[in-house]
């Protein structure tokens, strides 16, 4: 288990102290994927690199499987992080050394024979689908093999935790999907903790089974992702998780009876609901704004309903669709 407590980060500049981090406790479960997400400057990449003491907390610990890694010498760190490795954004890839080289590169420095970090390099880029690129160079190669490349890196060590620093977000979409499943895959198969640092709404959804919201430094929600994306609290995990919904309460005026539904794996791809409701019930609606999507038979996102009536019209319509499984049903209130 990852126990943060208390963590407090304060950089000194010319212009006085900047608390990048205040005050954060979390706990991250063995085998857990776990998302951390948050707009630019919320101070994710600093709370991840806190964990692995590339940054030392101003304040609080990290404590790891029991052990306070604060605590720690330099060589006691050096070996745990053989455990809690790491993959970013730009890859990080030494350019003059091929790619079983790059992976080989961390073993040497654990002391690895030569033998041995070669089978266990050509291991790990047969399982990352790079076993026809040992010789290639990362210049040869296209972003999402560079970051195979740098998972394959990662994992040869054994560690038992992988901290994911925007992993995806210098990749086109369509190779995004094919990193997320081989993260997927390989703590499918390894077991091990992922923490994933984001500020994509997509990532999360698709891997992480817990997620905590960052805004200014300080968690402000946490939880299961199924919970957070479907009644999120703050305004923060708001703005994130519906961004068109968000901006279009701004529009709804005082007095507007306005709900949220949203569709949680909901089984209504299928289901004309808004006609449904009229027929069922006689409560028509009008549609102000919608972002869902169909993933196979189940829908996912949200769609916001002006109901025409009063009050009592507007709690029908809620009580009517809070009944249906996998919704979550909110009042949307209107500018003062």
């Amino acid at each position: 288990m990852i126990e943060i407590k208390n963590l407090t980060k304060t950089f000194k500049t010319s212009d006085g102290n900047v608390e990048a981090l205040k005050n954060i406790s979390l706990k991250i479960n063995d085998g857990d994927i776990y998302g951390i997400i948050g707009m630019s400057g919320a101070g994710k990449s600093t709370l991840v690199r806190c964990i692995n003491m590339l940054e030392r907390p101003t304040e609080g610990r990290v404590i790891i499987d029991g052990c306070d890694v604060g605590t720690l010498s330099r060589s006691e760190l050096r070996a745990e992080r053989r455990n809690i490795t790491m993959i970013f954004q730009g890859f990080n890839l030494l350019m003059q050394k091929n790619c079983l080289k790059n992976v080989c590169f961390p073993l040497e420095l654990a002391g690895v024979k030569k033998a041995e970090a070669v089978k266990r390099a050509t291991e790990l880029l047969e399982i990352v689908g790079l076993g026809d690129k040992l010789k290639a160079y990362p210049a040869q190669l296209s972003g999402g093999q560079q970051q195979r490349v740098a998972i394959a890196r990662a994992l040869a060590t054994h560690p038992k935790i992988l901290l994911c620093d925007e992993a995806t977000s210098a990749l086109d979409p369509q190779t995004t999907q094919s990193i997320l499943s081989l993260i997927r895959d390989i703590h499918d198969k390894l077991g091990i903790t992922v923490i994933v640092i984001t500020h994509q709404m997509s990532v999360v959804e698709q891997i992480c089974s817990h997620v905590a919201i960052l805004d200014n430094g300080q968690v402000v929600e946490e939880g299961l992702v199924s919970d957070v994306f479907s009644a999120p609290k703050s305004q923060a995990a708001r703005r994130l998780v519906y961004p068109e919904g968000y901006e279009k309460s701004a529009e709804i005026l005082k007095g507007d009876n306005v709900i949220r539904v949203v569709f949680n794996g909901a089984n209504a791809t299928n289901e004309p609901l808004i006609a449904k409701m009229a027929i069922d019930e006689g409560i028509t609606a009008s549609i102000l704004s919608a972002s869902t999507k169909g993933i196979g038979d189940k829908a996912y996102g949200n769609i916001i309903l002006k109901i025409p009536g009063g009050k009592a019209e507007l709690e029908r319509a809620m009580k009517y669709l809070k009944a249906m499984p996998d919704i979550f049903v909110e009042e949307v209130k209107g500018n003062e």
